[in-house]
Formats: structure tokens, C-alpha cells, sequence
């Protein structure tokens, strides 16, 4: 994924404070992710939806290194405005963005480093490059359908990471993705299915089938807990304060080797 633009920012050494955008569960979770790693979070910005974030960020005193967004597609405008106008990097780890609100963030990422995944867990980064090789090998003598569970209070499906995975498998090309089934309508040969299951308290589970003639491949991740998304987002911040601006992956911050499609 990496864009890099070495001319608008000076790569900091170490990442000591950060500012947690979103105060929901996962926030809260990534604030003592951070408090247990050593790292500072010296401000707090949109605690409760509708919060004007660069509003809160502006009025803080406390200086940091890095944003860490966690909270809703709809904060992204004055989450960049904060960010680029202050050259700070950028950590988001939103999902739900329309096309216009990517757009935004590649934008922001020629002006300061932006490190942005639907996913900040390290497993999923390896199941993503996993699934882009076995769709290689097998071509399309294998169907290929993707299944993806969520609590019941998620908003958007399929999921940041069920995209992540589709853009993976061979980039889709010449394919139809379905969301879901129903009617007498038989399985098309050039079909992805995507099937979306909201309940309880999942924390998130993606299986990626590959069903061939007397033979199946699965391959499946699970997270346990919300933990390995905030481990995942530190990570990523510790990263971003080291580098140039541009637009940059999990895969860069983990020195993995991208599959290209």
C-alpha cells in the first residue's frame, strides 16, 4: 500500500503520547493497551457521537505524537483537518468510509503519514496474503465464498475486513460478489459469496472457503478479543511517528512482504 511523500514531515524516534479519537470499547481497551506498553494518552476526543473532534483536540493543552482513531467514519473531516494541519501522523482504524472519505484519507497521507487498515490485527494481515496466494494457485477451478461474524451492534456489512479480504482474492477481477443468498437462482461459476452474521457479542470471525471438485480448502481467523486490534493500532502508531508522509498499510507496518494482485 505504501505512497510515501518525504518532503512535508520530519519522522519523529519514538512514539510516548498519543490522542485516542473514540471512547467507546475499543477505545477504552486501546487506552489501557497503551497505559500497560508505556505509552501516554494525553487527550481524549470524541467520547460521544457528534463530539466536534478537532473542536476537543484544539482546546487540549497536552502535546502528543501520534492520532489513534477509533471511532466513527463520520468524525474522518475534522479527525485530517486536526491531523494535517498540525502535521501530526495518523493511525486510522475505522471501517464504513465511503469512497469519497478514502479518497480524503489518501489525500491527507501526501501531507503527513497515514497508517490505514479495516483491520490493525497482525493474524488477519497474514490470513490476507494467505488467501491472495491459494486464490492464485487454484485460479478458478475453486468457488470461493467468504464468510464473516460480528456482534449484533456492528453498522456496516460486510465488514472493513471482509473487503480487505475480497480485494485480496486475486482482486476480484471478472468476478461477481453476492451478498448473501436466496431464491432458486443456481451459484454463478465467476460468483464470490459474502455472508454476513450479526449476533451476541462476536468479536469477529472471517472463513475464507475455496470449494473444489471432492476437495475444500478453509481458512479462518478469530479474534478472541479487542485487544489484538489495539495492540495491532500501537504498533501501527509506533510506526507512523518514523516515517515520511504517505499512505501506508499493515503490511508496511509489520515488514510484510504485500501481495500484489
Amino acid at each position: 500500500m505504501t505512497t510515501k511523500n518525504t518532503q512535508n514531515i520530519t519522522p519523529a524516534s519514538e512514539l510516548r503520547k498519543i490522542a485516542l479519537i473514540g471512547y467507546g470499547k475499543m477505545g477504552r481497551v486501546l487506552e489501557q493497551a497503551a497505559q500497560e506498553s508505556g505509552v501516554e494518552v494525553a487527550a481524549i476526543a470524541g467520547k460521544l457521537p457528534g463530539d466536534d473532534v478537532y473542536a476537543e483536540l484544539s482546546a487540549t493543552k497536552a502535546a502528543f505524537d501520534c492520532l489513534i482513531d477509533f471511532s466513527h467514519h463520520s468524525n474522518i473531516d475534522r479527525v485530517l483537518q486536526y491531523a494535517q494541519e498540525h502535521r501530526m501522523p495518523a493511525v486510522i482504524a475505522v471501517t464504513g468510509f465511503s469512497e469519497a472519505q478514502q479518497k480524503q484519507i489518501q489525500a491527507a497521507a501526501t501531507v503527513i503519514p497515514v497508517v490505514f487498515s479495516q483491520n490493525m490485527s497482525v493474524g488477519i494481515c497474514v490470513l490476507k496474503d494467505a488467501v491472495a496466494r491459494i486464490s492464485r494457485a487454484l485460479g478458478d477451478r475453486f468457488d470461493i465464498e467468504l464468510i464473516e461474524k460480528h456482534h449484533n451492534l456492528k453498522e456496516d456489512a460486510p465488514s472493513g475486513t471482509a473487503k480487505m479480504l475480497l480485494s485480496a482474492l486475486c482482486g476480484t477481477a471478472g468476478k461477481t460478489i453476492v451478498n448473501g443468498r436466496s431464491g432458486l437462482q443456481k451459484r454463478a461459476k465467476n460468483e464470490i459469496g459474502v455472508h454476513a452474521v450479526r449476533g451476541g457479542t462476536i468479536v469477529g470471525e472471517h472463513s475464507v472457503i475455496f470449494a473444489g471438485a471432492d476437495e475444500i480448502i478453509e481458512i479462518k481467523h478469530t479474534a478472541l478479543s479487542k485487544r489484538i486490534f489495539a495492540d495491532g493500532a500501537l504498533r501501527a502508531a509506533r510506526f507512523a511517528v518514523t516515517q515520511p508522509a504517505g499512505l501506508y498499510g499493515m503490511d508496511d507496518v509489520l515488514h510484510f512482504p504485500s501481495t500484489k494482485n
